[in-house]
């Protein structure tokens, strides 16, 4: 199967937001009081950041506390099933990203359906992964790094922050795309790779453009190709997406804004649990 280097380039670990599906009241009046923003991954994550910035957006332009709290582990299971076991009121959301999707087939037994159990929002922003690796590397480009592992197969080792995070079934989706037998090694968060891709014990590592930037601008590594209630909160966050304060912070963080009314959001979920469900399989992966 050929590999474009776009389809690398768009993998990514998408950032939204959605809100649980029974019963959702409606009410003309929303919000009357503090809304919580659930998200899974925990203080300083990219994610974490986004739904910090369209929080504050929110509490400015409707007049009420939209509070950020994290509800970290499982692969954001917590999150999501804190989530669903709220009331459909409009005053508990959750900070999707693209794990969620890979969720669906990566645990076998979860107390929740997430198509079933979770209304989509709006979508918020794309945040692009990026292949790197140490400046030693014999590869400047994205084709040498594919011809070079495939002139040696089992003796790249690249990492990930983890089982099952997209960065894991972006590097499953690069060994089903490319025909290339790639050591896959996970971490316990992207912190722990760095001294490793640095000494070159792992040579390369793929990861949000927006964690990596640093490192890449310093030169320390080499970056081969960069992988009514709903209707009211749809409707801001969309308007919120176009403001130009709120657009540049969200580029600093690496990421492109990807403003999506909740319809064509629920499509893009839909579509994004089957793609992944694809490489989990063809990866073997599991999570009991």
């Amino acid at each position: 199967m050929p590999l474009r280097r776009r389809q690398l380039l768009r993998l990514a670990g998408a950032a939204a937001l959605a809100a649980p599906t029974r019963r959702f009241a409606y009410a003309d009046d929303y919000p009357t009081r503090s809304v919580r923003i659930i998200e899974g991954l925990g203080g300083g994550s990219t994610p974490n950041l986004v739904a910090r910035l369209i929080g504050q957006w929110l509490s400015e332009h409707l007049n009420q506390p939209f509070v950020v709290e994290s509800r970290t582990g499982a692969g954001g299971n917590i999150a999501t099933q804190a989530v669903v076991g709220a009331a459909p009121d409009g005053y508990t959301l959750l900070t999707i990203v693209t794990t969620n999707a890979i969720n669906a087939t990566l645990y076998e037994k979860l107390d929740f359906d997430f198509i079933r159990d979770i209304t989509p929002i709006a979508g918020v922003v794309r945040l692009p992964m990026v292949l790197m690796v140490n400046p030693a590397f014999p590869a400047a480009t994205l084709g040498e790094f594919i011809a070079y592992a495939k002139a040696n197969p089992g003796k790249v080792n690249i990492a990930s922050p983890g089982i099952g995070t997209p960065m894991h079934v972006g590097i499953e989706l690069l060994k089903l795309m490319a025909g290339v037998d790639l050591v896959h090694i996970a971490y316990r968060g992207p912190a722990a790779v760095w001294p490793d891709l640095f000494s070159g014990q792992v040579q390369a590592f793929i990861i949000t453009v927006s964690t990596a930037i640093g490192f890449i601008r310093a030169g320390k590594v080499r970056p081969l190709a960069a992988a009514a209630i709903i209707d009211e909160l749809s409707t801001n966050i969309v308007v919120g997406l176009a403001d130009p304060q709120l657009k540049a912070r969200i580029t600093d963080l690496g990421g492109d804004t990807e403003p999506m009314p909740s319809a064509q959001f629920k499509n893009f979920i839909a579509d994004e649990t089957k793609k992944w469900a694809k490489v989990v399989k063809f990866s073997g992966a599991k999570v009991n």
